[in-house]
């Protein structure tokens, strides 16, 4: 190709207004169009539509167009689809250079439309200085093994193993915890259905259980990462369970040990070697060896001293899906007084406290009866720096968790139904009821008296306790904005604090998988719509909780989700990459090992030793798929032996001085 004419094809979008309302979109096609090597100028009031596409696929094929220019919003929005464009008409997607004229410019100028006119001419001229440049590139393909791992055995990451296998992946699914279901199984409902929770949770076991492509660790963590995708290499970590099945209930009985139940959220007490639940999967007991201090044991007359015996294994996987679930908030000792007065519990506290009651029992909380309740919402939710104390890492959780609104109407539906004389108070933000079916409980909520107070964030609820010889131990203290501020004080035996999602602590993985985490500390996608579950990380994808607040159908949707990018990318066996990744120009390599030393990405680059006109010599090698083209190698090279290719120096230089060059000149030129 290298005596080809050069035939420049530049495309200025109006983005349906966010360019052109500020940028003279126009002005720039003109000047554009009698730069050297451009053959046509365009406009068009939105180039991603299917006619705008259709445009640049007619230049490419009338026009013998063999470069493209774009300028319009970001490149992470539609790089991709402008590839598609120009290979759909027969020319290298990589021969196409996209300017993303929207967030650089018409945006961040919005008060200055001559500044930003001049600005764009700028960019689009560095466009075209580039595009004389480029050259034809070939995504780089791996062989990719068809296994993926699923990091989590909560219901998101269930469904997704479950979807993987369905299409005749392998998949290995890792649970930390010695039991699978995650927070759905501590529910005894869903919403807005009322089915049964662990019902519908042991349905979706019982399916992933007997697939023959599924392999289930429990007990088991991730001690390293390693690779790239289609060929990532996971070490495990798997721990004893302790006890064998013959021996289990003899053990169980043998065991005086007692310890806060995680499952009833500390309401209750369960012994060290325990199963989570009746009927929890695997249905064997485990010994929690955080809590089992080698105590011998009584059994048959003898001393037994159990004893963790953990195990290590490597897997290979194409493709890692990370389903690692959330934490309820757990309120601050004192927030609302809790941990202090002993009426205040959270909403999980409250399902579980349900869950045990007896159907005779009389509802009661502390050695007295509950006859008036108050939910408050948004706690650990929607704080507002300045008012509400950071956490540890200094922030606030400033992000609506979503589901607590339809959670806490639930609760009142309920409480309604199995105490009809109870009086309920709901104290509110803002009620959000978005998923389908869930405004319902907002309608029956008023339809059962439950009384609605609504508070401002920046002047929370006061929870306090009743002088001695009140009728009630509890009073909480608000101003209803619904009764333009008037402060009430409301009696009640109980608080129920409906807490938020808090994202769960797993900095060791983040770091081993190199993913980040976004503003509310959960993982972070690349983009919520064009790419909603997959990770920065190639080949590492997100489902459920472990990307932001969701409830159960939501995280299900999103683990399909999840479950079909997989199987995408693995499904034929190989793997696709961006050609972005540094080159090495053999001639002018000298094997110095700057470029080693520079790199921070384990197996990107080395030195390896050839030989050459009969002497041993030393010359950088890249590997591929270890490279992410951040150009650290180029900027030490003391020889300009290595280039990321599609962004080489050559093109940079191009592209400065088109920027540098003076408006006049460019007018000339054109």
């Amino acid at each position: 190709m290298p005596d080809e004419k050069l035939k420049i094809g530049v495309y200025t979008c109006y983005c349906g207004g966010n360019i052109s309302h500020t940028v003279k979109c126009e002005q720039v096609a003109k000047l554009m169009e009698g730069q050297p090597d451009v053959v046509i100028s365009r406009t068009n009031m939105s180039l991603c539509s299917d006619a705008g596409q259709s445009q640049i696929e007619q230049d490419i094929k009338e026009l013998g167009v063999n470069r493209v220019v774009i300028g319009a919003c970001a490149p992470s929005l539609h790089e991709q689809t402008f590839r598609g464009t120009v290979m759909r008409a027969g020319l290298n997607p990589y021969l196409y250079h996209h300017i993303g004229l929207r967030e650089q410019d018409s945006w961040v100028h919005a008060c200055d439309c001559e500044g930003a006119t001049c600005k764009a001419v700028r960019l689009m001229a560095a466009g075209v200085a580039k595009a004389r440049l480029l050259q034809p590139l070939e995504s780089i393909q791996l062989r990719a093994e068809k296994q993926a791992l699923v990091i989590g055995g909560g219901v998101a990451g269930l469904r997704a193993a479950l979807d993987i296998a369905r299409q005749d992946l392998r998949v290995v699914l890792v649970e930390k915890s010695p039991f699978l279901g995650g927070r759905m199984a501590q529910l005894e409902t869903v919403f807005p259905t009322g089915e049964d929770a662990r019902e519908l949770l042991h349905r979706l076991i019982e399916q992933v259980v007997a697939h023959p492509n599924i392999t289930i660790f429990t007990q088991t963590e991730i001690t390293g990462v390693s690779g790239y995708v289609g060929n990532y290499g996971v070490q495990l970590l798997q721990h004893s369970r302790g006890v064998s099945d013959e021996d289990s209930e003899k053990m169980i009985e043998a065991c005086q040990r007692l310890v806060p139940d995680e499952f009833n959220y500390g309401l209750s007490e369960r012994k060290v070697i325990y199963r989570a639940y009746p009927g929890c999967y695997p249905p064997s007991a485990a010994v929690d060896w955080e809590y089992y201090f080698d105590h011998p044991l009584q059994v048959n007359g003898k001393q037994v001293v159990l004893k963790d015996e953990p195990k290590t294994f490597d897997v290979n996987a194409g493709a890692i899906v990370v389903a690692t679930g959330f934490d309820p908030y757990e309120p601050r000792h004192g927030e609302y007084g809790y941990a202090e007065i002993p009426e205040v519990v959270t909403l999980p506290q409250l399902i579980r406290r349900l869950a045990l009651k007896k159907d005779d029992e009389i509802f009661q909380w502390n050695g007295h009866p509950v006859r008036d309740v108050a939910l408050i919402h948004c706690v650990g939710s929607r704080e507002v720096e300045g008012v509400d104390e950071p956490h540890e890492d200094g922030q606030v959780n400033n992000y609506c968790s979503r589901v607590c609104c339809t959670a806490a109407l639930h609760m009142t539906e309920e409480l309604h139904q199995r105490f009809p004389g109870l009086n309920i108070y709901d104290l509110y933000q803002d009620i959000r009821t978005y998923g389908r079916g869930h405004e319902e409980y907002y309608r029956h909520a008023m339809e059962n008296c439950v009384r609605f107070v609504r508070y401002h964030g920046a002047e929370r609820p006061e929870v306090t306790t009743a002088p001695d010889g009140d009728s009630h131990p509890v009073l909480v203290r608000v101003k209803d904005s619904l009764t333009y501020n008037e402060e009430l004080e409301i009696p009640v035996d109980l608080v129920v604090l409906a807490v938020g999602m808090m994202p769960r602590d797993i900095d060791n993985l983040v770091k081993m998988l190199k993913v980040s985490r976004g503003n509310d500390r959960f993982l972070l996608e690349v983009h919520p719509k064009l790419r909603p579950v997959e990770t920065a990380v190639n080949g590492v994808v997100l489902a459920g909780t472990a990307q932001g607040p969701m409830n159960i159908q939501e995280s299900l949707s999103a683990a399909s989700a999840a479950a079909a990018k997989v199987v995408s990318l693995l499904g034929q066996g190989k793997v696709e990459l961006q050609p972005f990744v540094a080159a090495v120009d053999a001639e002018k390599c000298d094997g110095t090992g700057a470029c080693v030393e520079a790199c921070v990405y384990e197996g990107a680059i080395a030195l390896e030793t050839f030989e050459e006109n009969g002497r041993q010599v030393k010359r950088a090698v890249v590997t591929p798929a270890n490279c992410s083209g951040c150009g650290a190698c180029v900027s030490v090279c003391p020889n300009r032996a290595i280039d990321v290719q599609g962004w080489t120096l050559a093109q940079y230089e191009a592209m400065v001085d088109a920027i540098a060059m003076d408006i006049v000149d460019l007018v000339e030129a054109a």
